[in-house]
């Protein structure tokens, strides 16, 4: 009898325990994909978690933008961080799921192209000088600096770059190769930019490219090229990304919300703190905040369930500050 009794206690301590346990659960909002925001997203949600005390948890991945659209149209994490717009084939995938979405322009990045520090030789580069680097047919071919260029050292070319799921990949071989995903295999190719941060930084004979804040982090390692465009050498900056010269490799950045994960109530609280807080920790992260009607109007968005995208689909290169505003503001 006793032994009996003993159990039932154990049995009602577990319940009691384990109804406890459920009762102070933290909601924990999901989100995943770019790297290039991350940065971004991860200032908001530590931000957001001090706000709420603890009340809510926040996590953020760094798939790569084709990595956090695949777990999204999957129904697996609320929110995907999007370094370009989402692609006709992931629209598909969301749509078969049932998955709805509003978009939301966060951020523009000059995308950036780095050479060690110590390489003397290169202070502008053409787009017409990295696609010849970065083509398909360059694989096995183009291997040195000289290649490129005839006054360029005779030494070993060393390149680093996105992975293939990256949507800074995406929009890189677009704007520069002329198709997306088109490109040389024969690189050393990360989803996480600080391998590619380590990787240029390490070696003289390094090239290499991914978002301004991993950039402007690691000046003292490395070295932003000018890109030539077709009207002279253009360093990235707030002047040149606003005023739309540094092209083509300016872009807007995004993050994607699940319409059902808006239902929670962290969730659409973790927005409403995004939007608001969005300006100042840009800049804190070293992006370039979008004006402030663009946050209000994502908001409004949200509210009034406008879903879907300006894109259409299709991947697009310099895309200017202004026209983005008009496309949100008329969806």
């Amino acid at each position: 009898m006793l032994k009996l009794l003993r159990i039932e206690i154990v049995v009602v301590l577990g319940a009691l325990l384990g109804a406890v346990s459920v009762v102070h659960a933290e909601p924990v909002i999901k989100i995943d994909g770019s790297s290039t925001v991350f940065p971004i997203t991860e200032a908001v949600a530590e931000d957001f978690q001090i706000a709420k005390k603890g009340a809510a948890k926040v996590t953020v991945g760094i798939s790569g933008t084709g990595g956090g659209f695949k777990k999204f149209c999957r129904g697996e994490i609320d929110i995907a961080n999007a370094s370009r717009p989402i692609l006709k084939k992931e629209m598909d995938a969301c749509k078969a799921a049932g998955v709805q979405y509003v978009e939301m322009p966060v951020a523009y990045d000059a995308l950036t192209v780095v050479a060690n520090p110590r390489n003397d030789w290169v202070k502008v580069i053409t787009v017409a000088d990295l696609k010849k680097i970065w083509e398909p047919d360059a694989q096995g071919k183009i291997t040195s600096w000289k290649q490129v260029n005839s006054a360029w050292p005779d030494e070993p070319i060393k390149l680093y770059g996105p992975g293939a799921d990256s949507g800074t990949f995406d929009y890189f071989t677009e704007a520069i190769v002329g198709k997306a995903k088109s490109s040389r295999g024969d690189f050393t190719a990360s989803e996480d930019d600080n391998v590619l941060v380590q990787g240029v930084a390490s070696d003289k004979n390094a090239l290499g490219y991914f978002g301004f804040a991993y950039y402007n982090e690691n000046q003292k390692k490395l070295r932003a090229l000018a890109v030539d465009g077709g009207k002279g050498g253009i360093i990235p900056s707030v002047e040149t990304v606003e005023d739309g010269s540094y092209q083509p490799l300016s872009r807007p950045i995004f993050i994607y919300i699940s319409i059902k994960a808006t239902e929670k109530p962290e969730v659409r609280e973790f927005l409403e703190f995004y939007m608001k807080n969005a300006s100042p920790l840009v800049k804190e992260v070293k992006y370039f905040p979008l004006p402030a009607q663009a946050y209000t109007t994502n908001l409004e968005h949200l509210n009034k369930k406008k879903l879907g995208t300006v894109f259409n689909g299709q991947p697009e290169v310099g895309v200017q500050i202004e026209e983005l505003l008009k496309r949100e503001a008329s969806l």
